[in-house]
């Protein structure tokens, strides 16, 4: 049985997004095909999220530069990084990961990368070595879901898709390098289009959840 982690960043409800009914088309489907498979569901927007601040840095180079235990940092900061630590053992726990988002400014929305800061995460979910950092987290799995109303996958514009592909190289850092990108992309741009470029997104992710 393996473990999935689903995670979304839009505020929105599902039948406002077009991004959430897409994950919602995907996550369905992979029920259907992997029923004793365990699904949990994390919504970033419904969290009470800690975000990395002083005293979670002031506590994590306290630990690393002087060698104090964690027993030894302050009050504030032991809730502060055990609050952080709950979403890094989250990540940590599943073995197959389903991030949907949509495309805010060419970059990720800042619940999804306040999650990001959480786990990665050095010593927890990788380590340096001479020739760069090397990842914990093998064998694993991810797909990201991310929608956008121009086209940024392909043509002149990908350049500035900071948001897929700064996914993709954390996630590669912390050693998880089967990464899968399916684009929902353009309704917004070609608005006859819309309609069919929805369904076509919908489609897809039925498909891609038979075999993740």
């Amino acid at each position: 049985m393996a473990k999935i982690l689903y995670i979304t960043a839009n505020p929105k409800s599902v039948n406002e997004s077009v991004g959430l009914r897409v994950g919602q088309a995907f996550i369905k489907s992979y029920q259907e095909s992997h029923p004793n498979d365990e699904i949990k569901e994390l919504h970033l927007y419904q969290e009470e999220f800690p975000t990395v601040d002083h005293d979670i840095i002031n506590g994590w180079d306290r630990m690393r530069r002087e060698g104090i235990t964690f027993s030894e940092l302050s009050e504030t900061e032991q809730k502060k990084i055990n609050a952080l630590n709950e979403f890094t053992d989250m990540l940590i726990a599943a073995d197959k990961y389903v991030f949907v988002s949509p495309m805010w400014n060419w970059g990720t929305p800042p619940p999804l990368k306040a999650f990001i800061d959480s786990f990665v995460v050095v010593g927890k979910t990788f380590h340096y070595e001479e020739d760069g950092p090397v990842g914990h987290l093998k064998n694993k799995k991810a797909i990201h879901i991310q929608i956008s109303g121009g086209i940024y996958s392909e043509g002149p514009f990908a350049k500035m898709d900071h948001s897929h592909l700064y996914l993709k190289q954390v996630l590669n850092i912390i050693g998880i390098s089967d990464v899968d990108a399916l684009y929902v992309e353009g309704h917004e741009f070609d608005r006859e289009r819309a309609d069919e470029i929805i369904h076509t997104g919908i489609s897809e992710a039925k498909k891609r959840a038979k075999t993740f």
